[in-house]
Formats: C-alpha cells, structure tokens, sequence
C-alpha cells in the first residue's frame, strides 16, 4: 500500500534551517508529481511546493518563496524541503503528498490522493 513518512520536524530558532524528508513506498515514485503543505495551529492546510515526477519543475508558494527549497531524489524514493531563514509564521505540521494521476496542481491541496502523517515544525527562539 501507499506510504508517505515525513521526519526531520523539531524547534528550530528563527533564522535557522531545517530539511524535513519523505520516504515514499507502495507505488512508483518516479511516475509521480509530489508536494509538501503544512497546517498551522487553528487554520487550514496551505499548500507550500511541489515538484515534477522527474525533477525538472520546482514551484513555491509566495510565503516560502526563496527561503524553502523542493527536491526529489527517485533513486532513493525520498522527496525533500530544505528549509532556510525560517520565521516563526513557518510554524506548522508539514505534510509530503502525492497527486493523483500524476498531474500536478499549483496552490491547491485538493488534487492530492495521499498524504503523510506530517511532522511537527515549530519556529521560536
């Protein structure tokens, strides 16, 4: 079956970095579009980056834009963020997602058919 598990959430300082990654299992993760979007505390899910199956388009969401970085590496079946200058509005639980069909959606979370159980960013000095 189809597995997402994120890991490399934790406190960080504001102005830190951190690169979360997401082991991807149970289907072919170089046929496939994937992203990451988080969940701040009492608000809804915000779609943050995504990245062709093959690498070769990388998108961001404003807010993150020039400070997180999306990579894949398919021989491994890991997708990753790298994540800089973070702020404490990064504050979030970050979630690695598939898209369904293998297409891929700018700024939307609904064009997802699987998610990970996300892992825990908090931003605080």
């Amino acid at each position: 079956q189809v597995q997402l598990v994120e890991s490399g959430g934790t406190l960080a300082q504001p102005g830190g970095s951190l690169r979360l990654s997401c082991a991807a299992s149970g289907f072919t993760f170089s046929s496939y579009a994937m992203s990451w979007a988080r969940q701040a505390p009492g608000k809804g899910f915000e779609w943050v980056s995504a990245i062709y199956s093959d690498g070769s388009d990388t998108y961001y969401a404003n807010s993150v834009k020039g400070r997180f970085t999306i990579s894949r590496d398919n021989a491994k079946n890991t997708l990753y963020l790298q994540m800089n200058s973070l702020k404490p509005e990064d504050t979030a639980r970050y979630y690695c997602a598939r898209y369904r069909n293998g297409d891929l959606y700018i700024g939307t979370t609904e064009k997802y058919d699987y998610w990970g159980q996300g892992t825990q960013v908090t931003v605080s000095s």
